[in-house]
């Protein structure tokens, strides 16, 4: 590739037998239409665009024609396929006299300098993050690991523009106080910030030379983009435009050096620069609608380049509504906006968590349950109500727990103020040592009270260990990273960076997965071994350590006969409350230590494909190599009582005394949500959750015969999303073992 990669805009619409076509031309004009295509262009990216869904409801059209072109060619993947490597030589990675932050802002400078550029003709929203490492989640040119699993604080820098950071570093220099390393850091930041304004400068530059080869009909156009970077992100948006412009140009400079943040509340960074706009009479909603698409296409710039868990993975997480850090619901029409470019495109590529609670307007619930139903599980839901209650009782203040976002995948945290991570566990682990599973020991015990102690002792020392292995960890100067660093706050007043206790809050969840699991065993163990004395505890220990070998009638018995966790039954559930109960009570004993705050969560986020092999066959009825429960749902199979069931059982659980989050998912036949019952079924569902204390739900329509299919046949299938944990991807971009733990959740009617 160039470094320039572009077509001229008048091939581009000639290509697409366009003509100059409803393109935004300014906050002062309206969209206008020129001359109708000689020849019909079949509709824009209908192969992309009909995933393959037996049924889904008609797709609206309100965006114009050359904005689904631009969607259909970021959907194809050509972008993200055709990703160079950094081929540059970097002579500063290899200066050992230069610390690692200086090496980093080097490196930012390398990158804008070089980095390939890609402006699409007719794209209102400019800016690609092009280099291969980048979605590989490296630093390019140091080739280094990057960030993820937070939300910056693009909300401050959007408002203050980078002249405000780089205020606010000059400001803390010249106070002094600092020491050498905390100087090296926020000098790093500087040069980070001049990297970042030469990448948008060579960026003016090519728009200049676009529009020179421009008719002159088309140099308003390239004029008006122009106009808008030579503002922002230096300076703080006039308008609008200049509002999804800046947002961007900062989260794609990130992304450009391989950092995979979160977004954050998108509606409420957004709606003051709109509210202005409508209010002047400079804008309208269809014009705003075609803004918001074009920054949703360039979401899609990276699809091409992906592992076994889907193209779609790079946390670029996106919250709706709820409210603000004064309690008033943020809702506005950018919410619905978002939603009506979502269900006319059907880019999955950011996953929306929309924050319902006891303001949300009635209007919200119905127009998610609409989108819902177009499948992808791309729109989820956080009880708000929850997830703030929980964050205030581990000690956060309440306002900052109101504006509480995601790590851009679902754990809950507070946006540009943390430093995040977490440490996965797998609660089946405690219970097999607990049993002797992998000793040919006799266990002792007399009742179930003590198996059920041997598993809760288990379970404490494997959680001490893991709070003293934190205890000094996050203190790392030598993992760069001076951009990540200036937008998180604290690290520019300590001069410290983002791996080195700088933000505010720096945290580290603790999180089990195979919950539902292990309580679904003990509950076999409580009944069949000793209310019914039906078989031997060592016996049945000892089938259990031959995976149910020449016991398949057994295997078959407790998988019928019993009802597990997921049926709203009293005694399942209240096995389930047990145990959350309780390890929910050890994580409890540390909430903060050494400066780490340290909240509970659970979650599989796909490693209960990892853990399968490491697991042995559970008393549940599971062998050796089962895919058993996501997150907080049920155990596949097991949950024959329908969503509100699910529900039911999930809602049992104080989601308080977790404050990272657990997730429940429902996966919902697309015909049982086909017309007004179906939608006020989803509406149901939606209130549910919130009324009886949910904390976090996705719901994905789709049919198992439809996944079933595409397993087969992937070439039907090039744009069939699903719900995989914190994010949606392309059903036929998992490898095998995902898709199978996709189709294996249970289907359920609504």
């Amino acid at each position: 590739m160039n470094n320039q990669e572009r077509i001229s805009r008048s091939e581009f619409l000639k290509r697409s037998s366009l003509g100059l076509c409803a393109l935004f031309v300014g906050l002062n004009e309206k969209v206008f239409a020129g001359s109708a295509p000689a020849k019909a262009l079949p509709e824009p990216g209908e192969h992309l665009y009909n995933w393959g869904q037996a049924w889904h409801p008609e797709s609206p059209k309100r965006l114009s024609d050359i904005t689904h072109h631009l969607a259909q060619m970021g959907l194809s993947g050509q972008h993200g396929r055709n990703m160079p490597t950094v081929d540059w030589e970097f002579p500063e990675g290899r200066d050992e006299k230069l610390s690692n932050n200086r090496k980093y802002g080097y490196a930012a400078l390398s990158v804008a300098r070089n980095a390939p550029l890609r402006i699409l003709p007719g794209e209102l929203i400019v800016g690609s993050a092009t280099l291969r490492e980048a979605a590989q989640h490296r630093i390019p040119a140091l080739n280094m690991g990057s960030v993820s699993h937070t939300t910056v604080g693009f909300a401050k820098v959007l408002h203050q523009g980078y002249k405000g950071l780089r205020a606010e570093i000059d400001e803390r220099l010249s106070r002094g106080g600092l020491d050498s390393h905390g100087t090296d850091l926020l000098e790093s930041m500087l040069m980070t910030l001049d990297a970042a304004a030469l990448w948008q400068q060579r960026n003016i530059a090519l728009l200049k030379e676009m529009k020179g080869n421009a008719p002159d009909s088309e140099r308003r156009f390239y004029q008006n983009i122009i106009d808008t970077l030579e503002n922002v992100p230096e300076n703080p948006p006039r308008n609008f435009r200049e509002a999804v412009q800046s947002l961007w140009s900062l989260y794609a400079f990130h992304r450009l050096m391989g950092n995979w943040s979160g977004i954050g509340r998108f509606d409420q960074m957004l709606w003051p620069y709109l509210e202005a706009d409508l209010q002047k009479g400079k804008i309208t909603l269809d014009e705003a609608r075609e803004l918001i698409a074009h920054f949703w296409i360039k979401g899609t710039e990276w699809i091409g380049e992906f592992n076994g868990s889907g193209d779609a993975q790079f946390y670029q997480n996106i919250i709706l509504g709820g409210i603000d850090k004064d309690g008033n619901e943020v809702t506005n029409p950018i919410t619905y906006l978002v939603l009506d470019v979502v269900e006319e495109l059907h880019i999955s590529d950011y996953p929306i968590a929309v924050r319902i609670g006891d303001h949300t307007p009635e209007k919200l619930f119905r127009r998610i349950a609409e989108v819902q139903r177009f499948g992808g599980g791309i729109v989820s839901m956080y009880n708000e109500n929850t997830v703030i209650d929980g964050l205030v009782q581990f000690g956060y203040p309440l306002e900052e727990a109101r504006e509480f976002t995601n790590d851009g995948c679902w754990e809950a945290i507070i946006p540009g103020k943390t430093a995040f991570i977490y440490s996965p566990c797998d609660m089946m682990q405690p219970l097999f040592r607990a049993l002797n599973l992998d000793k040919d020991v006799p266990l002792e015990a007399d009742d179930f009270e003590t198996v059920y102690g041997r598993f809760t002792a288990e379970l404490g020392r494997e959680i001490d260990n893991l709070q003293k292995a934190l205890d000094g960890s996050w203190n790392d100067p030598n993992n760069p990273n001076p951009l990540v660093s200036m937008f998180v706050e604290g690290c520019i007043e300590k001069g410290r960076g983002y791996y080195e206790r700088g933000p505010k809050y720096t945290v580290n969840g603790i999180h089990y997965g195979g919950v539902s699991d292990t309580a679904n065993s003990l509950l076999v163990l409580k009944k069949l071994v000793f209310e019914e004395n039906y078989i031997g505890l060592n016996h049945f220990v000892n089938i259990l350590r031959h995976n149910w070998e020449g016991n398949e009638g057994l295997r078959r018995l407790v998988q019928n006969r019993f009802t597990f966790y997921g049926n709203d039954h009293a005694e399942a559930d209240d096995m389930m409350k047990r145990v959350f109960d309780d390890y929910t009570s050890i994580v409890g004993r540390v909430k903060e230590r050494n400066g780490l705050k340290r909240p509970c969560g659970i979650s599989t986020f796909g490693r209960e494909i990892d853990w399968r092999m490491a697991r042995r066959a559970t008393p549940e009825g599971s062998r050796v190599g089962d895919i058993l429960a996501t997150n907080c749902s049920p155990t596949p199979g097991s949950d024959r009582k329908g969503p509100t069931a699910v529900l039911n059982s999930y809602c049992k659980l104080d989601f308080t005394r977790c404050p990272n989050g657990a997730t429940v998912e429902l996966k919902v036949l697309p015909d049982s949500v086909k017309d007004e019952n179906g939608i006020a079924a989803l509406v149901a569902l939606a209130k549910t959750f919130r009324e009886k204390g949910g904390f976090y739900m996705h719901i994905d329509v789709v049919d198992s015969a439809t996944l079933i299919d595409a397993q087969m046949h992937p070439e039907k299938y090039p744009n069939l999303p699903v719900r995989v944990a914190g994010w949606s991807a392309r059903f036929t971009t998992l490898c095998k073992e995902w898709q199978d733990m996709v189709i294996q959740r249970t289907q359920q009617i609504v």
